[in-house]
């Protein structure tokens, strides 16, 4: 009822700047920097990427109103490079860890595939929680319930 139209949640306007930077002035090395037409997902994963950093004192986010498609992220730094900058390196960072997992994905339902083609494990009717069953159905490849 209360909710905006989906695409202005994510589709940013005419001008719209994605990224607004405000300087700390009461701690030494730090901004809060709000990022336009994101949520959560982004939030904390950039906040889990900041935190591995070693130049880092300091990394969390907000997203102050549901409504809002916005959050903030807080990042103070050691002084050895600007909160920006290091801001800039995590999303660096999180693109190649998401471009590897990607990658990482697709090879292993190509296996999945190459591996339906071939029978997988055929004749062997486990349980997907180790015990021995009767009935084949999905788990009848003898695999675990968490492989892919």
């Amino acid at each position: 009822m209360n909710a905006p139209n989906r695409y202005e949640i994510y589709v940013l306007e005419d001008g719209e700047k994605p990224v607004e930077v405000v300087e700390d002035s009461k701690i030494p090395n730090a901004a809060t920097i709000k990022i336009l037409k994101q949520d959560h997902t982004l939030g904390n994963m950039l906040r889990a990427q900041l935190l591995s950093m070693p130049q880092i004192l300091f990394a969390g986010y907000k997203v102050p109103h549901p409504l809002h498609p916005y959050f903030l992220i807080k990042i103070q730094t050691d002084g050895t490079i600007t909160p920006q900058e290091l801001l800039e390196q995590a999303c660096t960072k999180l693109i190649g860890t998401m471009s590897s997992l990607e990658t990482k994905f697709k090879r292993e339902f190509s296996y999945k595939d190459v591996e339906g083609a071939v029978g997988g494990v055929t004749g062997h009717l486990d349980d997907p929680y180790g015990g021995t069953g009767t009935s084949g159905g999905a788990w009848s490849t003898g695999k675990d319930y968490l492989d892919l």
